[in-house]
């Protein structure tokens, strides 16, 4: 069955960085479209960014545009997300999910931008 572990969250100040991992299992990661998206407090899922099979195309949410970056290592099954200048607005929970209705979602990685 699909199984994605996030990981690499943590506390930062903000204008920091980070980089989140998810460890994809269960299905043909080359072959799937992948996705990032957050859920800050008492909020619903917020879509962040996407990347295609082949990782030829990225797409990012207004939000965070010129500052996250996501990319795939398909050798390795894992997918990434570079966080740059960090706002205290991206704290959220983060998850990856391999779905465009996140569906398949794993337990997510706590991103935490605070002085």
């Amino acid at each position: 069955q699909v199984q994605l572990v996030e990981s690499g969250g943590g506390l930062v100040q903000p204008g920091g960085s980070l980089r989140l991992s998810c460890a994809a299992s269960g299905f043909t990661f080359r072959s799937y479209w992948m996705y990032w998206v957050r859920q800050a407090p008492g909020r619903g899922l917020e879509w962040v960014s996407s990347i295609n099979n082949g990782g030829s195309v990225t797409s990012y949410s207004v939000s965070v545009k010129g500052r996250f970056t996501i990319t795939r290592d398909d050798a390795k099954n894992t997918l990434y997300l570079q966080m740059n200048s960090l706002k205290s607005e991206d704290t959220a929970v983060y998850y990856c999910a391999n779905d465009p209705e996140y569906k398949s979602r794993g337990q997510g990685t706590q991103v935490t931008v605070s002085s």
